[in-house]
């Protein structure tokens, strides 16, 4: 390192300081998460575990605090950078311990174990050893290396230079797993495009976050994103508040440090290759086959343009038989007609996603994966069942499914119950027994249910208000087929207009912890049981087709944040009792679709106190916006898409004579087709 120059010196050993203690750190929580999970067979080795992990948190501790141990001796970064290679050759050995642990006969799993306990001691020795050998700490990091740092990994406005030091201190002093967060959100799951509670299960399967008894590591997971949130580290997007973003300087910063570790790789093509120390791998917009990966990888992401060729799916085959310690493997729109037997032998894998795919079944060697986490499995085949199989993933958490056919809905095995650590289960239909099982799944957390019908209501809402630990309750009503009487593009509108939910007044005490409710289907009124729904934040309501104003009970609800009213009004007319002065009291997102809506008169002066989003959809009949609009003065984003020409003529800034309404508002975006050009702001 002598040979090098002074900001690559510094770049090098800032990285190093940094790497090694979450090096360190993950190492520490997957040894944990073995003691809890792994009993039966580490019994004769878990004194050695516990001194490896007491080890641990002696190395943490000479790592931990970059602002004291980031010297200008080079000995430092050898140090912390020999300490992590090291780690990193443990933690595989451990994961393929685990893999050869389990399919051996008795006799043959006792000397795999004692070969374990072996590499185990020898492991304490080495870092014992390492410490050892730590050089002093004698001069602390200085303002100076960082700027060399900056300077040296990538081009930004100098005069903006000051941000960016203060961002890159921001995060060398985040904790380990927030720092690891935000790497991952932004190298592993790209800058636009994901969804938060997606993200929340990809940080657990990946052990971005320390188990802990008695705790759900979603929980934990989802704090660190709110944290970053919190800290402007990540942004929700505007036009898709549960979608996320990684803003600048950070997105520079992060990407950086990724690129000079070699411990991500994303690409924007599957030509590109692969470096043989990459650990987790993203591949975006694959053309035509997926790379040939080092048998080291733990993550795999790969979304394709048009799906994989044919000829080159079978590259997915020998991907999956030499990554046997992956532990995330999520493939997006890559097409898929069968996913290969060899993805049983991945005894590690914590999530599996095959999304946009044309499966019909899963293999059967899914029932091998004993420490699966998530199985998504969302826009499969038209004709895809789920099958027995799937009832020996007894480390299951989360379950999604939507099957592009009749009512999307996926019918599941009997015996699902059984799986008890299931927080997520969607898609699902609810028919032949499934309803009365949902009953003793108490630990769900989140709950879809399609083609709900007649044979099975009254038992589902009876088994759903047995769910306390209920917080997202989607259902969604078996669709009546028939002659739609709308006319072109107003057919839409009654896609369930002969749909009713079926005995919706039974479901009269929804479970207490409720956030969000989706309900999809016509009511005959509104359920007077929503208005006691303290803790509901998001409100779906869609082709509802009710003739009574809904909101006379909503706008009472104190916590309700996002409402969506798809169609769920069949008034022509919206007046000033739909939002009275002090109502809807936290309300950020508002959504309105409606064929039939005509006129929205007023908003009462003192409604809405909060509202930051107004999205009006396919309200082609719609030809003013209510008076009173400019009034909400918190109002950030007006989104129109598909209304009516008349109505944007009128909105415009060049000379329309409804402009001051909304003239106080940021952003004004409009989609659809105008015969006379676009406007704009």
């Amino acid at each position: 390192m002598a040979g090098q120059p002074p900001s690559n010196q510094a770049s090098w050993r800032l990285h190093a300081h940094i790497m090694a203690a979450s090096f360190v750190t993950l190492f520490q929580w997957r040894l944990n998460s073995m003691l809890l999970h792994e009993n039966e067979i580490l019994l004769g080795v878990k004194d050695q575990i516990e001194l490896l992990i007491s080890q641990l948190d002696a190395a943490r501790s000479f790592t931990g605090d970059v602002g004291k141990i980031l010297g200008r001796e080079s000995g430092h970064g050898s140090w912390a950078s020999e300490l992590r290679g090291m780690l990193r050759q443990a933690e595989d050995f451990v994961d393929d311990f685990v893999i050869r642990a389990y399919g051996q006969t008795e006799i043959d799993r006792k000397d795999v174990i004692a070969e374990f306990g072996k590499e185990l001691q020898n492991i304490n020795s080495r870092i014992s050893e390492i410490l050892n050998r730590r050089p002093p700490v004698e001069t602390p990091m200085m303002l100076e290396e960082i700027q060399q740092f900056l300077r040296s990994n990538f081009v930004y406005d100098e005069e903006k230079e000051t941000d960016v030091v203060s961002c890159m201190l921001n995060y060398i002093n985040l904790p380990y797993d927030l720092k690891l967060s935000l790497l991952f959100c932004r190298v592993f799951l790209g800058r636009y495009g994901e969804r938060i509670d997606g993200l929340v299960r990809v940080l657990v399967a990946a052990s971005l976050v320390q188990e802990k008894p008695g705790e759900l590591m979603e929980d934990k997971a989802q704090e660190n994103i709110d944290k970053l949130l919190s800290l402007g580290m990540i942004e929700e997007l505007e036009d898709h508040w549960d979608h996320f973003k990684v803003p600048s300087p950070y997105f520079e910063l992060s990407i950086s440090v990724m690129k000079a570790e070699d411990f991500f790789m994303s690409t924007a093509n599957s030509d590109s290759m692969v470096p043989p120390t990459a650990r987790h791998v993203s591949i975006h917009d694959a053309d035509n086959t997926i790379p040939n990966t080092n048998s080291f990888l733990h993550s795999l992401v790969v979304s394709a343009k048009d799906g994989l060729s044919k000829a080159n799916s079978d590259c997915l085959r020998n991907v999956l038989h030499n990554a046997k310690l992956l532990r995330v493997l999520n493939l997006k729109n890559i097409k898929l007609k069968n996913l290969p037997n060899e993805v049983g032998q991945l005894l590690n894998l914590r999530y599996l996603g095959v999304t946009h795919s044309e499966l019909n079944e899963l293999p059967e060697s899914i029932s091998n994966l004993r420490n699966l986490q998530t199985l998504d499995i969302s826009w499969s085949g038209y004709e895809f069942e789920l099958s027995n199989g799937v009832l020996n993933l007894a480390q299951l958490r989360h379950l999604k499914m939507y099957r592009p056919m009749n009512d999307n809905e996926v019918r599941v095995p009997q015996g699902i119950s059984r799986l008890r650590n299931l927080q997520t289960l969607q898609g699902i239909y609810a028919g032949g027994g499934i309803a009365k099982e949902l009953g003793v799944m108490t630990q769900l957390r989140s709950l879809e249910v399609r083609c709900v019908s007649d044979d099975h209501a009254d038992e589902l809402y009876f088994s759903v208000m047995k769910l306390s630990m209920l917080r997202k309750l989607s259902l969604t009503v078996e669709r009546v087929r028939g002659k739609g009487k709308g006319r072109g593009r107003r057919r839409r509108s009654y896609k369930y207009e002969n749909s009713f939910f079926p005995f919706l007044e039974s479901f009269s005490s929804p479970p207490p912890l409720l956030q969000t409710l989706e309900l999809v289907g016509r009511l005959i009124e509104m359920p007077l049981w929503l208005g006691s729904m303290e803790n509901l934040t998001k409100l779906y309501m869609c082709y509802s087709h009710l003739s009574e104003n809904p909101t006379t009970i909503l706008q009472f609800l104190p916590n309700l944040k996002y409402l969506q009213m798809g169609e769920a009004y069949k008034g022509r007319r919206m007046e000033k009792e739909f939002f009275r002065a002090g109502g809807f009291p936290k309300l950020e997102y508002l959504d309105i679709s409606s064929d039939d809506l005509v006129e929205w008169t007023e908003i009462e002066e003192g409604a809405l106190p909060r509202l930051k989003q107004l999205s009006i959809y396919y309200c082609m009949e719609l030809m003013l916006l209510p008076e009173g609009l400019q009034h909400v003065t918190t109002l950030q984003i007006l989104d129109m898409w598909c209304v009516h020409e008349d109505l944007i003529r009128r909105l415009s800034p060049n000379g329309g004579p409804e402009n001051y309404k909304i003239k106080h508002i940021p952003l004004v975006k409009y989609r659809g087709d105008m015969s006379h050009g676009f406007w704009g702001r």
